[in-house]
């Protein structure tokens, strides 16, 4: 398949490169709000929804095109897959933060469903051990 665009991370606008206390500090309001679990575009950028309206199709196009017994490897950013997750499995948009984030270097599986697209498993996964790096 190779890259595509719709699968990028969320657009954060001005939020992008700046830790939580630098965002919370800059945009007290809109960060509470986010928090909250409110719909924002946060820094201006994008919002869930239209993360979600990009990635889905693009997973979905990839997945009509596999054989009967064929996997497909979908490989982005956290909050891009919890988006489109949240929306392939149906749930209320207010919901997918219950999703939680995902991990670096795990990973989801979806399935099909008799009414659509099940969640399997959600943040699977544990680094090899050792990790490298711990040994100093």
């Amino acid at each position: 398949m190779g890259v595509d665009a719709g699968l990028r991370e969320t657009y954060a606008g001005h939020w992008q490169g700046l830790t939580n206390a630098e965002i919370e500090a800059r945009f007290p309001e809109q960060f509470a709000a986010w928090r909250r679990g409110e719909p924002v575009r946060r820094g201006d950028g994008e919002l869930e929804t239209e993360v979600a309206d990009r990635a889905v199709p693009v997973i979905e196009e990839a997945a009509a095109k596999l054989p009967d017994d064929g996997t497909l490897v979908v490989v982005s950013h956290g909050g891009a897959i919890r988006c489109a997750i949240g929306r392939m499995i149906g749930l209320a948009e207010d919901s997918w933060g219950a999703l939680g984030a995902l991990s670096n270097c795990c990973w989801s599986v979806l399935g099909p469903g008799a009414r659509g697209w099940r969640l399997l498993e959600h943040n699977a996964g544990t680094l090899p051990e050792p990790v490298l790096g711990d040994e100093v």
